[in-house]
């Protein structure tokens, strides 16, 4: 029977070792030389007749040192089973390690020694007293209204207006380099782009009153747009919005189309088209599906809120020692090479924060039975492509959608980023309908903020 020691090299982390004797290992060799036997193909004799002895002569030293490795591995797996050992990675077999010891015709002990990392205690917290906040939007008249009005824009009827005469109006222009006079940089060509007239400032919207198709502006970026739309039309012209220099740039503006949605009426017919299934048949009604609906979205958000600075209790503030020496060769073994010890140290910290939530959600995981089935995988890489494809116009047609589906599924990659996605979702789900956040009604804005304060890169 095998001999195994643990000896402790620093905190959570061990050397095992492990001995065997002949009694051990030497089964396994004979049984394998028979095997080898009957399947050789060895001139001057016929298969399955060749003696163990020429095997032995020929092959023995190679079987040997296999078996014996192989009879450490079993033991240190049964040892570890048996004594219910945690640990992090994989065992790393120690330098001093030499089966060019190894000899079948010396029957004694072989000794292998491996270190390990063991995972470190820790206790979940208790839910409900994490101080925890739910952030809830109430929708306003304001926010229904904007609704309604956009959803009117979007189901209305596209028109081509002769002249430009409302701030509604959706302008196809080009932008072309010039000077100050309107004479354009020689070689240039315009840049297109579709604005709202509201966009542009007060008093280049009363110049381009009246304007027709084919008409054009000279005007200057500095002054010709507001603050937000500034920054996202320069940004268009590969231009710099905190560059002075490009910002005082002359542009020759050419009215290609002017175009006006022309709004649908709050009618039955609408209430049908925009909200298809409803059987709505007022304004007012319509009005209050609207304010649900909005109200909906933002609860939904105020969750993800939610389970996102839960995420950050449960992977910051629970604390966990690490063997990180251990933990530094393991990679470095695990990457073969692929890393250096500098690279491994500059994602060191990284690693350890992914660890510590790995270990806390198998825990949350354990504690109320989350598993991942195929369907939600699958249903995670529809949603996947979903994302991908929706913006495209595909007709109606999905049916290429499930074969797609069942392809991605053979892929292990993405199996298993599906399966982490699922996995990590579910999990926060359950931590967050355990705790008892306080409410703290905010505006719209207020909460946007608050998300883009919370973004992950």
């Amino acid at each position: 029977m095998a001999q195994i020691s643990r000896e402790q090299l620093a905190p959570l982390h061990e050397i095992i070792k492990i001995t065997v004797a002949p009694a051990d290992y030497n089964p396994a060799f004979e049984k394998s030389l028979k095997t080898y036997a009957k399947t050789a193909n060895i001139p001057g004799f016929r298969k399955g007749m060749v003696p163990i002895g020429v095997i032995k002569r020929m092959h023995g030293s190679a079987v040997f040192t296999e078996e014996v490795l192989k009879t450490i591995e079993t033991e240190l797996t049964k040892y570890v089973q048996a004594e219910n050992i945690s640990y992090l990675g994989q065992p790393i077999p120690q330098d001093d390690n030499d089966p060019g010891t190894f000899n079948y015709n010396e029957g004694k002990e072989y000794s292998f020694s491996f270190e390990i990392g063991l995972k470190p205690e820790f206790s979940l917290p208790d839910f409900a007293t994490l101080p925890t906040t739910i952030h809830l939007v109430s929708a306003n008249d304001e926010m229904v209204e904007e609704e309604i009005n956009r959803m009117q824009q979007k189901l209305g009827n596209m028109t081509e207006p002769e002249s430009v005469s409302r701030e509604e109006e959706v302008l196809n222009v080009g932008f072309e380099p010039c000077d100050e006079a309107g004479i354009v940089e020689e070689g240039s060509s315009p840049k297109e782009n579709s604005l709202l007239l509201s966009y542009f400032s007060e008093k280049v919207r009363s110049e381009l009153m009246g304007k027709k198709k084919d008409d054009t502006l000279v005007l200057q970026l500095s002054t010709a747009f507001e603050d937000k739309e500034r920054d996202w039309v320069a940004s268009d012209l590969a231009l710099d919005k905190n560059n002075s220099e490009d910002m005082s740039k002359y542009f020759l503006l050419k009215i290609n189309k002017i175009g006006f949605v022309e709004k649908k009426e709050l009618n039955e017919e609408f209430f049908k088209e925009a909200l298809p299934g409803k059987e709505i048949l007022t304004e007012a009604d319509f009005r209050s599906e609207i304010r649900t609906q909005i109200e909906a979205y933002w609860k939904h958000q105020a969750q993800h809120l939610l389970e996102h600075e839960v995420f950050h209790i449960l992977s910051e503030d629970i604390k966990m020692e690490f063997p990180e020496t251990f933990l530094r060769k393991w990679l470095l073994l695990s990457n073969e090479n692929k890393q250096t010890a500098e690279d491994i140290e500059k994602e060191f910290p990284a690693f350890l924060n992914q660890l510590r939530w790995t270990l806390v959600s198998n825990e949350i995981a354990t504690g109320n039975s989350i598993q991942v089935s195929r369907e939600e995988i699958m249903d995670s890489l529809r949603q996947q492509l979903m994302g991908y494809f929706g913006s495209m116009n595909m007709g109606g047609n999905y049916d290429w959608l499930d074969s797609y589906v069942e392809r991605m599924m053979s892929d292990e990659k993405q199996v298993e980023s599906a399966y982490q996605r699922v996995f990590s979702s579910k999990v926060l789900a359950c931590a967050a309908s355990q705790v008892k956040p306080t409410e703290n009604f905010i505006t719209a804005p207020e909460f946007l903020a608050l998300q883009e304060k919370h973004n992950h890169k």
